[in-house]
């Protein structure tokens, strides 16, 4: 049984799931969390699944050793290649969530017979993950998948709310790929704060997924669920980076919404 104070851990490949992070937060803020950021090795988009699987596991050695009582893979890059092999080389040890299927089961929930975009990585699209779980369905749900691999070093940049990021985006979103769709999943972590921008471009006609807020919903579920939600008052943060820069540090505050500091961990020595 698990202690209800251990804290949650949540990792990506950089600074990008601190937007699942802090949606965790918002909605459960007497939960003690430790996250980490593989920035030695971002973007995940773009490595084989050995790496990712290789990296993920690795970063779940760290969060055991903290005493997780669940480990939240807040990448969808990592979800798609290493879901299966972490839970289970994790075991008993933690209850390990992804991304992906609370997105999934919100979908089955809410859009029976209807035609969905998806945009991601290119490891998150040409994994076809999404499709085959939402295909596995049987709800008549069409999916439409575009990868869109600068709006995730776009928005690391800082670049989002000015012509640059406007531009980008509405090439992806004119794509013929995405025609006719009903509502949109934002298939990567950093995709939330260029929600607002995206929402823009199809002026109320298509419904944004936020799979941050999906994912942290979720996670509440479980944890209510199961009786390990955290009672004895406010909880405490750890932030973790495998390389440490400034510019990551000052970063953390367009993805968290508030200036927080980060701690080397050299994982990889």
């Amino acid at each position: 049984m698990f202690d209800s104070s251990a804290p949650i851990g949540i990792f990506d490949s950089g600074i990008g799931g601190m937007t699942v992070a802090s949606a965790v937060t918002r909605l459960l803020p007497q939960e003690n969390t430790i996250y980490f950021g593989d920035t030695a090795h971002l973007p995940y988009g773009d490595k084989s699944t050995a790496a990712i699987q290789a990296y993920s596991i690795k970063i779940c050695n760290m969060l055991l050793q903290q005493n997780c009582k669940l480990i939240l893979i807040a990448c969808n890059s990592a979800s798609a290649a290493a879901y299966e092999l972490v839970r289970e080389y994790v075991g008993s040890k933690a209850k390990v969530l992804n991304v992906i299927d609370p997105v999934v089961d919100y979908i089955k929930e809410h859009y029976d017979g209807k035609t969905i975009g998806l945009i991601g990585t290119k490891q998150t699209v040409l994994s076809n993950v999404y499709k085959k779980k939402v295909d596995a369905l049987g709800k008549n749900i069409q999916l439409k998948s575009l990868a869109t691999p600068l709006l995730a070093p776009m928005i690391e940049e800082g670049f989002f709310d000015n012509n640059i990021s406007e531009s980008i985006i509405t090439s992806y979103l004119s794509d013929a790929s995405l025609s006719n769709i009903e509502a949109l999943i934002l298939g990567c972590t950093h995709y939330p704060l260029i929600k607002n921008q995206i929402g823009q471009f199809y002026n109320g006609h298509v419904e944004i997924l936020d799979t941050s807020e999906i994912v942290a919903f979720s996670l509440k579920s479980w944890l209510e669920q199961h009786y390990l939600v955290n009672e004895k008052g406010q909880g405490k943060r750890a932030f973790y980076v495998s390389d440490y820069t400034l510019s990551f540090e000052q970063s953390t505050n367009i993805f968290f919404g508030s200036q927080i500091q980060l701690e080397h961990y050299p994982l990889w020595e």
